[in-house]
């Protein structure tokens, strides 16, 4: 990975994780405050509540991936180590999933004349989803890579002690 892709993904990590953060804090604020009082359109504390939560699972992705890019950068990217940070991102992406989920469900109420909608906004959450199972793939690759790696550290150390 070259050190300008190292340098621009960071850059995109740490500004995300930034507005996510103060987003967050502002959400916080709002709901304890009680400054911003519903018009009873929507339920918009839940929501706030689902977002805020939708904001920290996605904080734990940022940093899994900037760990994996660190590890990356030094080489040891193909070891058992990165599987711990590969899982928090498969989980950080099911729970964005279950929290869209949540969404859905508290949205449907006010879609009975365009159920469509409901449908729609489930789609993206199997869509979310989706995005979970193509990381476990690549987990499981990664898995494949790590036991060739092994694989190829016992041949050469059994090459070496025939030299």
């Amino acid at each position: 990975m070259g050190q300008l892709a190292v340098r621009a993904l960071r850059a995109v990590l740490v500004v995300v994780l930034a507005g996510t953060v103060f987003v967050q804090a502002l959400m916080v604020w709002v709901l304890a405050s009680g400054s911003d009082p519903e018009d009873g359109s929507l339920p918009l504390t839940p929501l706030r509540v689902i977002t805020i939560l939708g904001m920290g699972s996605a904080q734990v992705a940022l940093v899994s991936v900037w760990r994996l890019v660190t590890m990356v950068r030094r080489g040891t990217v193909f070891s058992h180590a990165a599987f711990r940070y590969v899982d928090a991102v498969i989980g950080a992406i099911v729970a964005a999933a279950l929290l869209w989920f949540a969404v859905t469900a508290l949205n449907a109420p006010g879609q009975r004349d365009d159920p469509g909608v409901t449908f729609i906004m489930g789609g993206v959450g199997v869509a979310i989803l989706g995005v979970a199972l193509i990381v476990f793939v690549l987990r499981m690759l990664l898995a494949q890579a790590v036991a060739r790696d092994a694989e190829a550290s016992q041949m050469q150390a059994e090459l070496d002690e025939v030299i």
